[in-house]
């Protein structure tokens, strides 16, 4: 499967454009989300087979391999492919000479220690000493080693959870999203060490269009789904206290409406802000509120 440079690299001589390769991964929690931003953009990316190891995109010179998420970075270090996507830390835990283009704003994660819910560790610092199993040692130990805290990596490739009752262990170091696999494992959280979300990669220094090009279109719907798209009326009396409390870059827009009191006011907001901006915006006068999401946008 693998690709040359120059193959990666050739012109599309319909389209004159340079062709490109990305890699996503061809299961887990990061391949669907990463194939829907590939639609999102626009690339009308031609959903394979079920065991298609490729696919090509009806809107752009791109084609798609699907790659396990944990080989991503050395395809890319390596020229197998153009660019990828996977997550942080994997990239760091491979430490492959690639650079992170783009955080895509899913697959979020966190490296986190934990201990046997009767273990009297509460902090990290309770690690100092005692034997710990992981399956991302280089990341684990960096953690540990930018917080002063000595312990006794134990490496294993999977079914970090068990290894406490196993005895290999008196701790683990495991990625953690939800919580949950902690919890059934009888284990609990004494703090985090690394955050982690999906990014696009590509190789270090590498010059390419397309790459350019394809990064800016992901960026735009990574800023888009972060976004709201905020209308309202409001009086005008009050828009000087209303666009003292939107979140948002700039100013917002006032219009001016057939009443002469009052006024429509157009912003963009960050979509974590809404729960809590509805009811200051209700309190202050605004009416007609519409909150509308946001396809593509480039800030």
């Amino acid at each position: 499967m693998q690709l040359s440079t120059s193959q990666s690299l050739q012109g599309d001589s319909r389209l004159g454009t340079e062709r490109l390769t990305i890699a996503i991964p061809s299961k887990g929690r990061l391949r669907d989300p990463a194939w829907k931003l590939l639609e999102d953009a626009g690339l009308g990316p031609q959903e394979p087979g079920l065991r298609t190891l490729a696919a090509t995109c009806r809107n752009a010179p791109v084609e798609i391999l699907f790659v396990n998420a944990e080989d991503v970075p050395e395809y890319v270090q390596d020229c197998v492919v153009d660019c990828g996507i996977t997550g942080l830390d994997l990239v760091r835990e491979r430490d492959c000479a690639v650079e992170v283009l783009l955080p895509l704003g899913f697959g979020f994660c966190s490296l986190q220690a934990a201990v046997p819910v009767e273990d009297s560790a509460t902090t990290l610092a309770g690690l100092a000493g005692r034997r710990v199993a992981t399956a991302h040692a280089r990341l684990a130990e960096a953690g540990l080693s930018d917080l002063g805290i000595k312990a006794d990596i134990v490496k294993v490739s999977s079914s970090v959870e068990i290894a406490p009752r196993l005895g290999l262990a008196e701790a683990i170091i495991d990625l953690v999203s939800s919580g949950n696999t902690l919890r059934t494992n009888g284990l609990r959280s004494v703090g985090a060490l690394f955050a982690s979300e999906a990014v696009l990669v590509g190789r270090a220094g590498a010059e390419h269009g397309t790459r350019r090009a394809l990064t800016t279109m992901l960026n735009s719907v990574v800023e888009a789904r972060a976004s709201r798209y905020l209308m309202c009326n409001a009086p005008a009396s009050a828009v000087a206290r209303i666009a003292a409390v939107l979140p948002t870059d700039g100013s917002p827009s006032v219009i001016p409406l057939a009443r002469p009191d009052l006024v429509a006011m157009h912003a963009l907001v960050p979509a974590k802000d809404v729960w809590q901006l509805l009811p200051s915006l209700e309190e202050l006068g605004a009416s007609s509120i519409l909150i509308l999401p946001v396809e593509r946008m480039l800030r």
